[in-house]
């Protein structure tokens, strides 16, 4: 993807291979004697079993400029735990673990659970939300980066270019966000990105008219990267869902909060893969199938908070409009893939639409039956004004943890 174009809003900072890893990595050392970088790594004890993690070690020991790894722990036991500790005591760069399911960060959290404040749900956005807390608390780093712990393709230039734009103190930007081409084993992937929420955000612009909002979203390249970077300033004011709808969360989060100015996404890589979701089609509570009911529902938040009224008529025409630009997309993905030697499944492509359609409608159903549901879990502005302390729990549960389970 080695061009220039731009979009509109958001700006592209584009790999022209022309810059080495050498060269960002020598500048951000520089950059980093002053505005400290910290890198969140959301995971699940399982992924420690898997092929990525081992790899991601050894590409984050090859740079210098991380301050900081916080790493959160989900679904681990006590020996799960310190198994953990050893795992990622080969990371040379100073980090931590967090400990979500043990006892300190449980009373923690019931303490937030008192107070109403608490994420609604296990998942990936709660254990961001954590770390993002805990980062805050220490409030030593101007700078923020959060990268999946599945990803068998990384290398450690990924995050140099995933952290350069907002670490270079002559560029405006507040936020970044990494774009790539999902390509893997000869096939086309990046399913729910391709098939629904192109197509999708098409499909709203023209039900619904005009939108910025959706005119934002349309420029990146990759809305659903789990790749993103902030700067720590804005954190505190980041409200995230707690479901599978991160990712188009946080843009509107950087819609509502930032100028689209303040906001860039990075080629960070032209070789991605990372673990696959099962499309689920007999059960929509898991793999793509939940996923992609909780990216339609928030769009329609985001869409009914900026006064957009939905109806069942309107999620209809949103589905049959969806439904045909969809179909025609496969297509374009067919003949982009044949010229450069790649395999799409058009049958299977068109039953992932299909689901994808028939999801649609059932989002829109949860969320007209559901309009006093609150998907976002409170930012930390708001949890430091009801507890004050509550943050600084957090760090000495942390330290508590690191110091007794070695």
């Amino acid at each position: 993807m080695a061009d220039f174009h731009q979009g509109g809003r958001v700006a592209t900072l584009h790999n022209l291979r022309l810059n080495t890893a050498e060269d960002l990595n020598r500048e951000l050392n520089a950059f980093a004697t002053s505005r400290k970088i910290t890198l969140i790594l959301p995971s699940l004890f399982s992924e420690l079993e898997g092929d990525a993690l081992p790899n991601i070690i050894d590409e984050l020991n090859k740079v210098d400029f991380i301050h900081r790894i916080v790493i959160g722990l989900d679904r681990a036991t006590e020996e799960q735990y310190r198994y953990a500790r050893q795992f990622f005591a080969k990371l040379k760069a100073d980090h931590v673990v967090l400990w979500n399911d043990g006892p300190r960060l449980s009373a923690v959290d019931a303490r937030l659970q008192a107070l109403d404040l608490s994420p609604s749900e296990p998942g990936k956005g709660r254990n961001v939300w954590f770390c993002l807390g805990y980062t805050i608390a220490r409030a030593d780093s101007a700078v923020i980066a959060v990268h999946d712990c599945d990803v068998v393709t990384y290398t450690a230039e990924m995050l140099a270019r995933l952290v350069y734009p907002v670490v270079n103190p002559t560029f405006p930007y507040q936020m970044s966000k990494g774009f790539y081409p999902r390509v893997a084993d000869g096939k086309l992937n990046g399913r729910v990105t391709r098939l629904l929420v192109t197509p999708m955000i098409h499909a709203l612009a023209k039900v619904l008219g005009p939108r910025e909002y959706l005119d934002f979203l349309a420029d990146f390249r990759y809305p659903l990267a789990g790749e993103f970077a902030m700067r720590t300033s804005i954190l505190p004011d980041m409200r995230i869902p707690s479901d599978w709808g991160l990712e188009i969360g946080l843009l509107s989060e950087a819609w509502r909060n930032l100028s689209p100015r303040a906001v860039c996404q990075v080629e960070i890589s032209d070789r991605y893969d990372h673990k696959h979701q099962d499309l689920s089609e007999e059960d929509a509570q898991n793999g793509l199938s939940r996923m992609s009911v909780d990216i339609c529902k928030a769009l329609y938040r985001k869409l009914a908070a900026d006064g957009t009224v939905f109806s069942e008529e309107i999620f209809r025409s949103i589905k049959a409009t969806y439904y045909r630009g969809a179909l025609d997309l496969i297509e374009t993905y067919f003949n982009d893939a044949r010229m450069n030697g790649l395999h799409v499944d058009r049958h299977i492509e068109e039953k992932a639409v299909e689901l994808f359609a028939n999801n649609i409608i059932h989002a829109g159903n949860v969320f007209l039956d559901n309009p006093m549901e609150t998907p976002f879990i409170p930012n930390w502005s708001r949890v430091h004004a009801a507890d004050p302390d509550i943050i600084a729990s957090m760090t000495r549960a942390v330290a508590e943890d690191m110091e007794e389970y070695k």
